[in-house]
């Protein structure tokens, strides 16, 4: 393998024991964490892996819909949408751990006014959002709705 390809085996390495930490924090407090999501709605999504077929874990920053949960396929502002984002397009049936319950739900891509509405929220309640958007270029950030099966 070379460089390039060590560095990259390195970074996500990095990702996962860092995403490890704060999945093990959510649990010890019941959906409370520290750090940079401090005070923000942080959930865990449980979905499957569209090549593997393993269960991937991911924490989330999420915004409420009366009763449903939407997410953001943000990845920070990079190019490229998160590997998870393509986990719930190929099987829409994923759950979801938000404070100390787990909930089924079904994840679907928002659109038109409802993506509007729901990401122009989500800019306002975490600027960061807006840097992400900036930083993605031409990619339009998915919204991804989580609707309680």
């Amino acid at each position: 393998m070379g460089g390039v390809g060590i560095r990259l085996v390195r970074v996500m390495d990095d990702v996962n024991e860092w995403n490890k930490q704060i999945i093990e924090e959510f649990r010890a407090n019941a959906g409370k964490v520290g750090g940079p999501f401090e005070g923000m709605p942080l959930l865990i999504l449980h979905s499957t892996g569209r090549k593997s077929g393993v269960e991937r874990l991911n924490p989330l920053v999420y915004q409420p819909l009366d009763g449903s949960y939407a997410i953001f396929a943000s990845k920070a502002g990079a190019p490229s949408n998160p590997d998870w984002f393509y986990n719930v397009t190929a099987d829409a049936d994923v759950s979801i751990e938000v404070g100390a319950d787990t909930v089924p739900v079904r994840a679907r891509v928002a659109e038109g006014d409802e993506r509007s509405r729901i990401w122009e929220t989500q800019k306002s309640n975490a600027p960061q959002f807006a840097e992400y958007e900036q930083s993605a270029g031409d990619r339009e950030i998915p919204v991804v709705v989580l609707d309680p099966r």
